[in-house]
């Protein structure tokens, strides 16, 4: 017999992050389930329950999750860089992570409809914020090209999880040339 070798609560916590991802993209907030998440992560639902509290605590910390790979994201592809050309290696790395991970933007997509819920929306206020701070940062650029920046991401988002750029629609085309990014 082969003994396993014990995780550490760091590492349990994150497994269950990423089986908790995948169910929140698929199902959301209220229709995921927690036993469904534990299973996922080859662990018991009351382990889930001890290292998060709740379901909503669960689905906090994947959401601000999300929004700390975004940034850390975009830090990688800023770095070096100021200015437009800052603003431009985020946008590629942003778009290329649109196109290759769907649940990403599944996920981030129920994180904003779950905002109804006060600390949930407290958590991608927080985020989003963070996001947007970094990006006027690094690029030194003022209100409405930052304004425009996020606006062009959000377009994007919604052509990508209505897989357009797959067979793009003449709109979508018509709205990713105005932006820039046809």
């Amino acid at each position: 017999m082969v003994a396993q070798e014990r995780k550490t609560k760091e590492i349990r916590r994150e497994e269950i992050l990423d089986a908790a991802l995948v169910e929140f993209a698929e199902k959301g907030l209220h229709g995921a389930s927690t036993d469904d998440i534990a299973r996922r992560a080859g662990i018991s639902q009351p382990y889930v329950f001890r290292l998060f509290g709740t379901k909503r605590e669960l689905f906090k910390a994947c959401c601000a999750r999300c929004f700390r790979d975004t940034l850390e994201l975009f830090q990688r592809a800023a770095e070096g860089k100021r200015g437009e050309a800052a603003l431009e290696a985020i946008g590629e790395a942003y778009r290329d992570l649109l196109a290759g991970d769907t649940l990403y933007l599944r996920a981030q997509m129920q994180a904003y409809a779950a905002c109804g819920d006060p600390e949930i929306r407290a958590v991608v206020r927080d985020g989003f914020g963070d996001l947007v701070a970094y990006v006027e940062r690094v690029s030194g650029l003022g209100d409405p090209e930052i304004a425009l920046f996020f606006a062009q991401g959000m377009l994007m988002n919604v052509i990508s999880q209505t897989h357009l750029g797959d067979a793009p629609e003449p709109w979508a085309v018509q709205l990713l040339e105005g932006c820039g990014k046809a």
